[in-house]
């Protein structure tokens, strides 16, 4: 197996040569460092896309695709005499046994927020002497996703115990936040209520990982579930031989009820009887 593994992963590097080569794809050969930034990130949204909602082959296809990317970095800095693929296989497979000495080493871990906070610790005392001491928070990219990066930032201070000794100890902190929100609404203050929607928003994300969910997702749900409502709304009001942009705002909620009614109809109906 191993054998195989290697032998289809140099084809894929023989396929970006080819790419790249003289008398390669125009496209290919054109693409630098910063044209293929986008590409980057798109894969990997597609990638996770398929994770959450797509059958067996789109999963293998968009994780193949992000894979290209690595590849086609790794040509780039090959063709620079920086690194090349083996450097950046070598250097992840030490840094991963390095990270875990519970399962390459002799040391011992009880459970996986041991091993997260032991993480942290190998991973500054990896850059120890190097220039100012890294932030615990170190590593969390700036373009995440707001409530990603939000989530990120709070499960790394959480590591190194700086967190909520629950989710509704986090929820209290919530509620406070809305009051805080709701008085600045009163007062008008454009500035503050900006900080204080972002401090609210901060601290539901804080509540969803206590509760181990995933603060992205769940908006994510939420907008899906939004854009299908609407869609369907859309569709009634157009069935019934009305615009929607002439629809009045009542008709519109009314329709909106109808819909959210009918969908609770239907689960209703799937689920088991008992």
């Amino acid at each position: 197996m191993p054998e195989a593994l290697g032998s289809l992963f140099e084809s894929l590097l023989e396929v970006m040569d080819r790419l790249r080569g003289e008398g390669g794809c125009p496209w290919d050969r054109e693409q630098t460092r910063e044209s293929l930034k986008p590409y980057l990130i798109e894969e990997a949204y597609e990638a996770v896309e398929a994770l959450e909602e797509s059958p067996q082959e789109a999963m293998v296809e968009e994780l193949g695709d992000v894979l290209f990317q690595i590849v086609f970095h790794a040509r780039i800095g090959r063709e620079r005499g920086e690194f090349t693929m083996a450097d950046i296989l070598q250097q992840v497979t030490r840094k991963m046994v390095r990270r875990h000495p519970h399962v390459f080493g002799d040391r011992t871990v009880r459970s996986s927020k041991e091993a997260l906070v032991q993480w942290e610790a190998i991973k500054r005392s990896e850059t120890a002497g190097d220039g100012p001491p890294r932030s615990v928070l170190d590593g969390v990219p700036r373009g995440l996703p707001a409530l990603l990066r939000a989530q990120r930032i709070q499960a790394k201070a959480a590591r190194v115990g700086f967190d909520w000794q629950s989710a509704e100890a986090a929820w209290t902190k919530a509620r406070e936040e809305i009051r805080e929100l709701d008085d600045a609404l009163g007062q008008g203050d454009r500035a503050r209520i900006g900080e204080e929607l972002g401090d609210l928003f901060f601290s539901l994300v804080n509540v969803a990982r206590l509760l181990d969910m995933d603060a992205e997702d769940c908006l994510q749900q939420a907008a899906q579930k939004f854009r299908r409502r609407f869609t369907l709304m859309e569709a009634d009001i157009t069935a019934s031989g009305a615009r929607f942009s002439d629809t009045p705002l009542e008709a519109l909620d009314d329709a909106w009820e109808a819909v959210k009614a009918r969908e609770t109809l239907i689960r209703q109906q799937r689920l088991p009887h008992v």
